[in-house]
């Protein structure tokens, strides 16, 4: 999964504008204690930190 593909899946299912703020503010233990916008800047995979946020917001398994 590229960024971009990341960042169109946040919009789609978070919203255009709130997607960044979710991002940049929800700590996920999941994610060893970082928000999606920190781990995807220390080089995580985006396609990890996706399955971090679809678990935490408890989006339906079609959406994986």
């Amino acid at each position: 999964m590229r960024h971009s593909e990341f960042w169109d899946l946040m919009d789609r299912h978070l919203g255009r504008g709130y997607a960044r703020v979710w991002a940049d503010s929800h700590v996920m233990s999941v994610l060893g204690g970082r928000t999606a916008v920190e781990a995807l800047d220390a080089g995580e995979d985006p396609k990890v930190v996706w399955r971090a946020v679809h678990a935490t917001q408890g989006l339906p398994a079609s959406d994986r």
